[in-house]
């Protein structure tokens, strides 16, 4: 069974609508899902923890005992300390290895006595992970963990995810907006643009699959305009991105190169709003 299937979920909300929306986090993988801010990452999350309710599809997600989760900001009561959130929260956990999560505040440099409002970002970003793996998660739903942190707090965050898939019983959802988090650790990744999933592959076959191309405005003609996703024209050329199958159609002069996953992502979104 995986971990996390949302299976045609739809959500109405005020102006916003998510979905018909298809996600699977299968055991084994970080499935990265990334979008821009406002397309409907944190919806999808709340909806696949039962915290909104869709107007539509299905949701099947493993035992709640058995997930962590690691929001933008720590939800814990700002004046509790590390030691009183560990008592508080054993109670809820079968699994719970207090062993395992003072060991984990040791790593993340969080005293014991340290209380959640004393914290910076980046160490509450640690101390939830601390709880998710103290309780022995199977599955961690991480939601812009590293949005405002240091490139220091960044790599300790991927190092620790990338530690926690050695178990190939673990499985990863990974939220963010900061497309460089993804490039060592996603198997997948799934973009999601305005609600609706504008690609969804494994992360080599989504790179592999678009090239981002430029060349001189002679070479830009009207057989070749529909084929370029979010074109962009300036004074002495254009350049936009382009599956690859597709570059055979390039003129002489054009240049075609392997994409971030940024590059695919802002393409792919600003073809999606141009739709």
């Amino acid at each position: 069974m995986n971990p996390l299937e949302l299976r045609g979920v739809t959500k109405h909300r005020d102006d916003f609508t998510l979905g018909p929306l298809d996600l699977v986090v299968p055991r084994g993988y970080v499935m990265g899902l990334i979008g821009a801010n406002g397309a409907g990452k944190t919806t999808t999350i709340k909806t696949a923890l039962g915290l909104v309710r869709p107007d539509a599809g299905s949701v099947r997600l493993i035992d709640r005992a058995r997930v962590g989760v690691v929001h933008d900001a720590p939800a814990y009561v700002p004046d509790w300390t590390a030691a009183q959130i560990g008592r508080a929260l054993a109670p809820f956990y079968p699994a719970w290895d207090a062993d395992r999560y003072a060991g984990l505040l040791a790593w993340a440099g969080i005293e014991a006595s340290k209380k959640v409002k004393e914290l910076s970002r980046g160490m509450g970003m640690k101390l939830q992970l601390a709880v998710a793996l103290g309780h022995g998660a199977e599955l961690l739903i991480l939601d812009e963990p590293t949005s405002g942190l240091d490139p220091l707090a960044r790599s300790e965050l991927i190092e620790l995810v990338a530690d926690f898939m050695t178990d190939p019983e673990h499985a990863v959802l990974f939220s963010t907006h900061i497309t460089t988090d993804l490039d060592k650790i996603a198997d997948y990744v799934t973009i999601i643009d305005d609600g609706r999933i504008v690609a969804s592959t494994t992360r080599d076959d989504l790179v592999d699959g678009y090239r981002m191309v430029r060349g001189p405005v002679s070479g830009l003609d009207a057989a070749l305009r529909p084929l370029v996703r979010g074109l962009r024209e300036h004074g002495v050329g254009w350049e936009g991105l382009m599956a690859t199958e597709d570059t055979v159609a390039l003129g002489s002069g054009a240049i075609a190169e392997e994409p971030t996953l940024e590059d695919i992502l802002v393409h792919l979104a600003k073809e999606s709003h141009h739709v």
